[in-house]
């Protein structure tokens, strides 16, 4: 295996600009792949956000009674579409009330508990659910209204916002998906090129090591070798840059988009994922790198035949 590395390194210093060539184009490949893991964690994170916090608030009468608030609460506890029921008294809204106008105490004083309803606030497994599920508060006795949280703006505008999400993610995915299949295709392509070069220009070598009994794998060894140090280093490169990135601009968006975590707040946790996606990184190349190694190989046996 030494001399196969030897030789292997000895063909990468006499054909450089080759070199260059193949390990600029897996750069450019996994330096856009890493970018799309990155926006495809981000965008789950967000959907995530949307869905696991309460989309439906269910504003309660005034004359309803502990017992059937607690029925109520136990039933839509016990319905599979619902995640979580949490009750929201008249003096927790009010506090919430005030810890919002923490700035403005005089709107504070001015408001007494009973201008606040109590409430039961639901999250849902999915947000498909919602539309249905607010038919059904709407028509039970206890409850007064049905509205929305913030981030899911008002009825009129919950099935375009939910589509929206569903829709960006969907989006990213496919076209992230046929992107990296494009630039994996170019990377395979240009792999293919240099490696056959390689081979042609070893042509009469490998012929000596023919006639002499040489293995086919003692053959291609070399050759498979320096496919894979294309690959090992122009992965490296094209998922440091795309980290280095990231990193810089991670606090700027984590403080943009606040109560969101679309990415780690912690520098180590961020590596570890980084590092997990640059492991499976290597994986896929070492396997484009073999699948080119072995394309070319073959069309230069088929035409000694």
């Amino acid at each position: 295996m030494g001399i196969h590395f030897k030789t292997a390194i000895r063909n990468i210093i006499r054909s450089p600009f080759q070199a260059f060539a193949a390990v600029f184009v897996l750069a450019i490949t996994f330096f856009v792949v890493s970018i799309l893991s990155t926006l495809l964690y981000s965008s789950g994170q967000i959907l995530h956000y949307f869905e696991t916090r309460p989309q439906v608030i269910a504003f309660l009468k005034t004359d309803a009674s502990p017992g059937d608030i607690y029925n109520l609460q136990q039933k839509l506890s016990s319905d599979s579409r619902i995640k979580e029921v949490r009750y929201v008294s008249k003096e927790d809204a009010l506090k919430i009330y005030k810890d919002a106008t923490s700035e403005t105490p005089l709107l504070a004083e001015l408001v007494s508990p009973t201008a606040f309803p109590a409430s039961l606030e639901l999250s849902l497994v999915k947000l498909d659910y919602a539309q249905e599920l607010v038919s059904e508060l709407k028509q039970n006795k206890l409850v007064d209204q049905v509205g929305f949280t913030a981030n899911l703006g008002g009825e009129a505008t919950l099935n375009n916002t939910i589509n929206r999400l569903k829709s960006i993610v969907t989006y990213l995915r496919l076209g992230g998906g046929i992107f990296t299949v494009v630039l994996a295709t170019t990377s395979l392509l240009v792999l293919l090129v240099v490696i056959s070069m390689r081979l042609m220009s070893r042509k009469q070598e490998v012929d000596i090591l023919n006639l002499i009994g040489a293995t086919p794998f003692f053959v291609a060894s070399p050759v498979i070798l320096e496919a894979f140090i294309y690959v090992l280093v122009g992965v490296f490169i094209g998922w440091l840059l795309a980290f280095v990135l990231v990193l810089y601009f991670a606090p700027s968006l984590i403080s943009y988009f606040g109560e969101i975590e679309i990415l780690p707040k912690d520098t180590f946790v961020l590596f570890k994922m980084s590092a997990l996606v640059l492991v499976v990184e290597w994986f896929l190349g070492l396997v484009l790198a073999f699948v080119g190694s072995f394309l070319a190989i073959s069309r230069l046996s088929k035409k000694k035949v």
